[in-house]
């Protein structure tokens, strides 16, 4: 496990969770992730790509919603979770995160190659 591996899980511990709208994927749109992020994730095809980029989508969004929900980036954990990134549907954690880790995150994000899902 490399040291970004480790920070990845660290800060995804610190992430608070909620329940969404079942089927709602208002949030679910390109986003960029780490390389390390991107290795935990089924490997998608251009067209694929391509398809969901054409519809400002995520490659890893299915029928039933995110087809990846468990090995999802940060990025997507972090919305919903902080005012900087509110649900569309107005859920949230019962408490949200905490600024440093947020900042952590975004420095995270910030210090690494960012590819786009």
């Amino acid at each position: 496990m490399t040291p970004n591996d480790r920070k990845i899980n660290a800060l995804r511990a610190r992430i608070p969770t909620f329940s969404c709208v079942v089927g709602c994927h208002d949030c679910c749109g390109p986003v960029t992730a780490s390389s390390e992020e991107m290795a935990r994730l089924p490997v998608k095809t251009e067209a694929e790509h391509d398809r969901a980029l054409s519809e400002l989508s995520c490659p890893h969004l299915g029928a039933r919603g995110c087809e990846v929900y468990a090995e999802r980036p940060l990025i997507c954990r972090l919305f919903g979770t902080t005012p900087s990134l509110p649900c569309p549907n107005g859920k949230r954690p019962v408490y949200m995160i905490d600024t440093r880790t947020e900042q952590e995150i975004h420095a995270f994000l910030a210090s690494t190659r960012q590819v786009l899902v």
